[in-house]
């Protein structure tokens, strides 16, 4: 959707994980335009492009062209443009099970929503790519995509509150062993042990790190993941419930549609249809 102050854009492809985007658009607004309170299922990301607006969450926060703010899920806010130079903006929604460090190497986080970049040069980098899909929405999913993991990159690369990684990690070394274990085992029925056995970690240690670097606990991770195939394998094939359900390791099919439901909020058939 789109007019001369607005344009708009739902991205309904579920199949991506790791990053995935919901809806983005660019906006000039009014003198004193306003949206909230309201809280959202995942992150919002707005960069100001000219004139300054307000941003209220924990605090008041005046944001400037150049500038930008996250909203994280869940997280009540309201934000209106200046009465005399009112902003213009573009944004971008996005999830996924490795946008958290990505934001939290960026520096940004609920007690630090404003994104500045350490020069011009490196914002005007991260506006372009912002843009790009604004203005491409309809293109194919996976070009799409790509731009948005250069856009989250570029966040990163530029923010002046980014966090400089010393070297490589060895809780780096161990995410990404897990990860590879579920991505290559999650049809099976593998447990939390399994899991911290393969990394060579104890339980509650595994988990703790886990959590620390990924936001969700590697229980809460496992099912987004087992569900989030099992939605892509609903939209894209014409397998039964109960063959899904077998697919990501429910051997019982109601207990699968429970879980789904909790995740969706709809039932599997219902998603489906």
């Amino acid at each position: 959707m789109s007019d001369k102050g607005l344009k708009f854009h739902v991205f309904s492809d579920e199949r991506f994980v790791d990053l995935n985007l919901y809806q983005f658009g660019y906006e000039k607004c009014a003198p004193l335009h306003s949206y909230g309170p309201y809280a959202r299922n995942h992150y919002l990301f707005h960069y100001v492009i000219s004139g300054k607006g307000y941003f209220r969450s924990n605090e008041l926060y005046e944001v400037k062209a150049g500038q930008g703010f996250l909203i994280e899920p869940n997280q009540i806010t309201t934000y209106f443009a200046d009465e005399n130079d009112p902003w213009e903006y573009a944004w971008v929604e996005f999830d996924g099970l490795r946008v958290r460090e990505s934001l939290q190497l960026a520096g940004l986080s609920i007690n630090q929503p404003i994104y500045t970049p350490i020069n011009s040069k490196e914002g005007a980098l991260l506006l372009n790519e912002i843009m790009y899909i604004v203005d491409n929405g309809a293109e194919r999913p996976m070009l799409i995509i790509g731009h948005a993991f250069i856009f989250l990159d570029q966040l990163m690369k530029s923010s002046a509150t980014q966090i400089k990684r010393t070297g490589k990690r060895l809780r780096d070394f161990y995410m990404k062993e897990a990860l590879s274990f579920i991505e290559q085992n999650y049809q099976n029925d593998i447990s939390i042990e399994d899991i911290a056995s393969f990394c060579g970690l104890n339980r509650n240690y595994f988990g703790k790190i886990f959590r620390n670097t990924m936001g969700k606990t590697p229980q809460e991770f496992l099912l987004s993941y087992r569900m989030a195939k099992a939605a892509q394998l609903l939209k894209e094939t014409t397998f039964s419930v109960g063959a899904i359900a077998s697919m990501v390791s429910y051997q019982n099919p109601l207990h699968f549609s429970r879980a789904f439901k909790n995740v969706y909020g709809c039932s599997p058939r219902n998603y489906r249809q």
